[in-house]
């Protein structure tokens, strides 16, 4: 027994002393500067960041004429469809199933376990509050668990809205 017990307490003396040795000899220091940059250059027309503002602040009706449901379609495929389902009678997975969100009062699905931000959030989802809602969500309503960092686009966000106005019983009108 003192046999075994003496043997692991060397191969764990003797691990650890590998460890501090091996840091000793082979010493590295991080870096201050990435060694990979990325250098992104952005270029945005005047008419563009007025639509963009514009949108944020409650105009999103007005963007639905330069975009469709199709292009809905696309943006949730690619942003939404992992945590969301959309189908009709579909189940909720990370996130609440969407179908007839608009319209319906945020955080109202019964067997969807919602963070206490949400619940309590108590509004309805119209055009405007869920393109606000999609802008950022952590900023629109805080303590929400969902994680996405929205959609910076507005049109991408307008064709999404309308995507979700049209994956329901009760569409509500573009008005």
């Amino acid at each position: 027994m003192n046999k075994i017990l003496v043997s692991i307490v060397f191969a764990v003396i003797l691990v650890l002393g590998i460890n501090k040795i091996t840091n000793i000899v082979f010493h590295v220091e991080k870096p201050k500067t990435s060694a990979f940059q990325v250098n992104v250059t952005t270029v945005a027309s005047t008419e563009t960041q007025k639509g963009s503002e514009s949108s944020q602040d409650g105009d999103i009706i007005a963007l639905f004429a330069s975009t469709s449901a199709t292009d809905g379609a696309k943006v949730i495929k690619q942003k939404c469809l992992a945590c969301h389902s959309i189908a009709q009678g579909g189940g909720n997975k990370i996130g609440p199933a969407l179908w007839g969100v608009l319209g319906r009062k945020a955080g109202s699905i019964p067997d969807y376990k919602y963070s206490k931000a949400m619940a309590a959030h108590g509004k309805v989802w119209s055009f405007d509050e869920m393109n606000s809602f999609l802008v950022k969500p952590k900023d629109w309503i805080k303590g929400t668990k969902m994680s996405f960092i929205g959609l910076k686009n507005a049109k991408d966000r307008a064709a999404v809205i309308l995507y979700l106005n049209e994956n329901t019983d009760s569409p509500l009108p573009l008005q």
